[in-house]
């Protein structure tokens, strides 16, 4: 098993953007915010020189990401590919624009010296057109109509042979785990039978794979994953914000119980593939209330970079359409516009409270109080409990318990 998850909170970085190497001049390939929820970008200047794309740079972050609170770092994927690392090359090397495989071990190195573990991005539902490998290994059609992108047979034993060896290198050079990209396109026995080779040399590592919607815990328990990315309660988290419709939260909230029975799923408010939270929020005032439900919910958290500064960025369907979203960060945490301080800070009150109550991983939640635009969420794992009220309407609410005042939140911490 693997106990250290229990006290996982990630923040999750996409290093092809985060260090530049994605865009190559060194230059931003979408502006940076001003570090106001739902305010316009600026002027898109870089504040400071951006670094060389090397993947070393994040070393210069570690202390940044144990001082937001988290203690994992989660890595978009860092192999060689063709252009944005989801069109995997060679799943041995380290892309060259991000230096090496001495400098994965450099940052594994850094990290474990602060108590940090390390998640890569397993990218084995595809692979790129010019990934050498026998045509027996491919299915030769193209993943949901990308071109370059080309699906592996998963049917075939050595495609499973490849993954095992895969994920054993990496674990064995000090990753603590992977996330799976596209597992809902794998079937769940690929996966079930995958681990049970690597699991026996490296029974603490954590495996979350990618599902956006369906049968979450039937697809755990097909599959052995520990855990899934947990899209429902994602889209309702923001959605019910935005429409003063919490029914539709708390609906996704008792959903979530039965994937916390599963598994620990990997909850997040964003991530590379996905418009920002302060983007697709219509109100910022309900930033606070969107990262209450995350922090406070069983799972694993993970913040995405630059969330935590209240940065924006929109994704778009188009060619191009994710740079906004994943982009360059300065070279070091104190080259951040100042702007950003505020919501860095309410993560932290967040991420501390979640510190104070690590069962929170494995509680079980209900709704106890529910209005269009009031919620009470009771956390208990059967002995400590945690009481979240949130209150996104225009007027004070007075709970049998506590007011609180219109677009506020308060989590009571007593048993």
């Amino acid at each position: 098993m693997n106990p250290w998850i229990d006290h996982a909170i990630w923040w999750h970085v996409y290093p092809l953007g985060f260090t530049g190497a994605l865009h190559g001049d060194g230059k931003p390939g979408a502006p940076h915010g001003d570090g106001k929820p739902g305010a316009p970008h600026g002027d898109g200047k870089p504040g400071a020189p951006h670094g060389d794309g090397k993947l070393t740079k994040l070393i210069g972050w570690l202390d940044y990401l144990v001082e937001l609170g988290a203690n994992g770092l989660q890595l978009g994927p860092i192999f060689a590919s063709e252009s944005h690392g989801y069109d995997t090359l060679d799943h041995f090397r380290i892309d060259p624009r991000l230096g090496t495989e001495e400098d994965f071990d450099a940052l594994v190195a850094a990290a474990r010296d602060k108590g940090v573990h390390i998640l890569l991005d397993g990218v084995f539902n595809h692979v790129g057109r010019g990934f050498a490998a026998p045509a027996h290994w491919l299915k030769g059609t193209a993943f949901e109509g990308h071109d370059a992108l080309v699906e592996l047979n998963h049917d075939e034993p050595e495609v499973a042979d490849h993954v095992v060896r895969v994920m054993s290198h990496w674990l064995d050079r000090g990753a603590s785990g992977w996330r799976l990209d596209a597992a809902y396109s794998v079937p769940p026995r690929f996966w079930r039978d995958v681990l049970a080779r690597v699991r026996p040399a490296h029974p603490d590592a954590w495996f979350v794979g990618e599902v956006i919607h369906g049968d979450y815990p039937g697809y755990l328990a097909a599959s052995t994953l520990d855990g899934i990315t947990q899209y429902e309660l994602w889209k309702a988290t923001w959605s019910s914000l935005n429409d003063g419709n919490l029914f539709e939260l708390a609906h996704a909230i008792k959903r979530h119980q039965d994937v916390v029975a599963a598994g620990t799923p990997m909850t997040f408010v964003g991530n590379h593939d996905v418009t920002r939270i302060a983007s697709k929020l219509t109100d910022e005032r309900h930033l606070a209330h969107a990262l209450v439900v995350l922090f406070t919910l069983g799972g694993v958290p993970s913040v995405y970079y630059g969330d935590e500064q209240a940065y924006r960025g929109i994704k778009e369907d188009r060619a191009g359409g994710d740079d906004d979203i994943r982009p360059i960060f300065p070279e070091n945490p104190a080259q951040l516009s100042t702007l950003g301080r505020p919501t860095f800070e309410l993560h932290q009150r967040l991420i501390g409270i979640r510190r104070r109550h690590p069962w929170l991983v494995r509680a079980r939640t209900e709704v106890t109080e529910l209005t269009n635009t009031t919620a009470v969420l009771t956390s208990t794992d059967g002995v400590n409990r945690l009481t979240a009220y949130l209150n996104i309407g225009d007027h004070e609410h007075k709970f049998p318990e506590k007011s609180v005042g219109p677009h506020d939140w308060f989590i009571d911490e007593k048993d």
